[in-house]
């Protein structure tokens, strides 16, 4: 039974958001989905996200939003692609089908035209037709998350704040899932360094929803930003029994939580969190969320010169199969470095080389074209540290610093190659890396005062070029 709180035909009517069927029912589930996709948080006793796509296919298979909304979810997730798997690609054609023989309003049609994009690569396009959609449609939910997670995995973090800031002002606390609305557009400003606003934003989502696990990480992003790790301990347990129900974010937040331990320099407290949440949540949900956090957890401890192998082998068993996905250059990176670290020089050579093949002929994929001038040399940089070729390392990286945004993800996330940098430009035996490095270092605390990790790269160069 679907609850009543869910809105009906009517009340999608009523927001000004009306839908292309006359059954309340798929109305409900559509309504259902969006809400365990904002919440980050699946509802079980409705068979959770899968469940529902299901049964609002089923309760009616012409209702165009309803596929909208299930096809969509798979591609956002980025682990599977219509290059490789079938069924999605039968999916992505049975959408576009359906609203060709149909009326629709023009609403639904851009929203049909972005998923459709979306699945071809073409990332930027599908977010200007979101966008597209808020101008007319400012209380959409669903083009505003969609377009969230777009320009997340595009690296355009202004985008990302400014596509929130602009619908705000149309919404009120009384509106369904209105709270979200503070952790994404919080999230925005940290993004774009507005620590501040953001802790002030996220915590006036908190006070009208405590369980909003997206808001807590942005929280956890702040401290992060800051290196004010005792701060992000105490608010991440204080926390803990609020966002960890949670599901699709708990073990993203228990990352954060790992993070600042590593950066106090305790690894075993870091693993503690790896083996008991992150790994354990990650073979269970096979999410790319969840699995490249566990890949870059385990780089980082290697790093800083923790015996990972073990793990890297065991998580191995995740990310093999995505070897040739290719759908975020942010995704290969983090598989590359399990395959590194698990000494599989087969898996990481059949991801270079496939990548390298999409590279050479990407036609319209955004991810294909960033590919030759930003993701392949970001992989060969790891395959060179890996071997111990420091030297080639930084002669790949260093060009590229200033890019290392366009992969995607946070700023948080993707520190990971700004360490591998570090770490690559100390370790090598030539002098003009050497001090390279140690400029990196100033940088580095500069930005982030009072940072311990920082400290401990600084004592270590200072120890290696004596």
């Amino acid at each position: 039974m679907i609850p009543a709180s869910f809105r009906d035909c009517k009340a999608w009517q009523k927001e000004g958001l009306p839908l292309s069927t006359s059954s309340n029912e798929a109305c409900k589930l559509y309504d259902a989905l969006l809400t365990q996709y904002v919440t980050w948080r699946n509802n079980e006793t409705l068979g959770g996200i899968e469940g529902c796509i299901s049964a609002v296919r089923a309760a009616d298979p012409n209702f165009v939003m309803g596929h909208v909304i299930g096809t969509g979810l798979e591609l956002v997730g980025t682990g599977s692609s219509v290059r490789l798997n079938g069924q999605l690609a039968g999916d992505v054609s049975r959408l576009v089908e359906l609203a060709a023989g149909q009326e629709l309003a023009p609403r639904e049609r851009l929203h049909v035209r972005a998923v459709e994009l979306f699945a071809k690569g073409c990332i930027p396009e599908a977010c200007d037709l979101w966008d597209e959609i808020l101008l007319e449609h400012p209380t959409d939910m669903l083009a505003i998350k969609f377009s969230h997670d777009g320009y997340f995995y595009l690296g355009q973090q202004t985008q990302m704040r400014d596509s929130v800031a602009r619908v705000l002002p149309h919404w009120s606390p009384q509106m369904p899932l209105y709270s979200y609305l503070k952790g994404m557009y919080s999230f925005g400003l940290l993004e774009t360094h507005f620590y501040d606003q953001a802790e002030k934003i996220a915590k006036e989502g908190l006070a009208l929803n405590r369980q909003d696990g997206w808001a807590v990480h942005s929280v956890a992003h702040v401290h992060e930003m800051r290196a004010e790790v005792d701060k992000g301990l105490k608010f991440m347990e204080s926390r803990e029994k609020d966002w960890k129900i949670c599901d699709m974010l708990a073990s993203h937040n228990y990352w954060h939580w790992a993070l600042y331990f590593i950066e106090k320099g305790e690894y075993e407290e870091a693993l503690s969190i790896y083996d008991s949440e992150v790994m354990r949540r990650c073979k269970a949900s096979g999410s790319m969320l969840d699995t490249v956090d566990a890949c870059s957890m385990l780089y980082r401890l290697e790093m800083e010169g923790v015996n990972v192998k073990d793990r890297c082998r065991e998580l191995l068993q995740v990310t093999k199969p995505h070897t040739e996905d290719h759908v975020l250059l942010f995704n290969d990176l983090h598989f590359l470095m399990t395959s590194l670290g698990a000494k599989e020089e087969g898996t990481a050579h059949r991801l270079l080389e496939t990548l390298q093949e999409l590279a050479e002929a990407p036609g319209e994929n955004f991810e294909h074209q960033l590919a030759r001038g930003v993701g392949m040399p970001m992989c060969q940089a790891m395959v060179a540290y890996d071997r111990g070729d420091f030297g080639a390392a930084v002669d790949l990286l260093r060009p590229l610093r200033y890019r290392f945004s366009e992969i995607g993800g946070s700023d948080a996330q993707r520190d990971v190659f700004h360490q591998l940098l570090v770490h690559s430009a100390m370790k090598s035996d030539q002098k003009r890396h050497q001090k390279l490095a140690r400029c990196l270092l100033v940088e580095r605390d500069a930005a982030k005062p009072n940072s311990l990790l920082t400290n401990r790269l600084i004592q270590r160069a200072n120890a290696l070029h004596v």
